[in-house]
Order: structure tokens, then sequence, then C-alpha cells
């Protein structure tokens, strides 16, 4: 529920530039009401790209965090100056990357760089996924739902509990002994 405030001045003409009194009227002389007025297909995000005609977006994931470039291209895909098959060897980390395009079918449309610092290489794998799902919603934002809807743009908030005091690990206890 949004709070809108607004002055009588604001609702005076508002009930004098409405078109919802003009139908009643309308219908009392025996005409057709008008259609209801069509919200507009366009999305209501704007494209926000660059003067190099890219999309710009930061992703995280644990304590990775990739910076990354979209723009329209062949389908290459480089972390920190080399190729995805490169940095990212396990099959596995590759998908997740892919995951973006996958979704929204377009596949090889788009070239991506990035810089990717932190954490590890599942971590910054996840952050660059994030970070093309973003930048995807930002140079297309007609894709922005179909990105959303799988969770691509949501931060995932999972990470690595602190080591405790007393203990081994986070949770784990020193071996406990009877003598």
């Amino acid at each position: 529920m949004s709070d809108n405030r607004q002055s009588l001045s604001d609702l005076a003409s508002l009930t004098a530039n409405a078109p919802a009194t003009a139908a009643p009227a309308a219908a009392a002389e025996g005409e057709a009401p008008a259609a209801a007025p069509v919200a507009p297909s366009a999305p209501l995000r704007q494209q926000e790209i660059d003067a190099l005609g890219r999309a710009y977006a930061t992703g995280r994931r644990k304590d990775a965090v990739a910076r990354v470039w979209v723009k329209p291209g062949t389908g290459k895909i480089t972390v920190n100056g080399r190729d995805q098959e490169i940095y990212f060897a396990r099959p596995t980390l590759r998908l997740v990357i892919n995951q973006p395009f996958g979704v929204t079918d377009r596949v090889g449309q788009y070239d991506v760089v990035c810089t990717v610092k932190g954490g590890g290489l599942s971590g910054q794998a996840g952050a660059v996924k994030h970070g093309i799902a973003q930048a995807l919603s930002k140079y297309e934002p007609a894709l922005r739902s179909a990105v959303k809807a799988e969770g691509f743009l949501t931060r995932d908030s999972r990470v690595v509990e602190r080591k405790k005091y007393g203990r081994a690990k986070a949770r784990r206890s020193f071996q406990f002994s009877k003598r």
C-alpha cells in the first residue's frame, strides 16, 4: 500500500480531468461507454548503457564481487582477461554463468567482459551470474521479468559463519577428553 499524500487542489484537478465522469454521462444518453485506457506494453525502466554501448552491473556472491559489462556480440565471455573455459575449468561453473542467457533465449548474442575479485571459484561464478543477469536487465529492460522470476537478480546472502572463540570452527567444539 503506497502512502500518496495529495492536497485538495490536486484532487480537484484529477476530478476535472478524469474521463470516468464522462463515461457514465455517455451511458445515460444511450451511447456505448469508451474503452478503458490500455496500459502501455513498454517496460517501466529505461535502458542504461554507457558511451561504448555496454551495460554495466555489479554481481556479488559470498566474498566474491564481479564487475560485468555486457554488449551485443558473438557470445564471448572474458573473465579477468582470460576466456571462460580457461578461468572456469569446471563445466558446472560455466553452466552457472550461462544460465541468464538460457532463460532469456539470448545464447550467443552478447559479449561479456568481467573482472572478479575475492572468494573462491564457486562464489566467483555466482557473482558473475548475478552481474550478467543485472546487466542484461539494464540492457534490455523487457527481459527483467524473466530473469527476476528465476531469482537471478536477488543476491544470495548466504555467507560463511564466523569462527567463535573457544571453538574449533563456527560451531564445532574441540574434542572432549575425559582424562
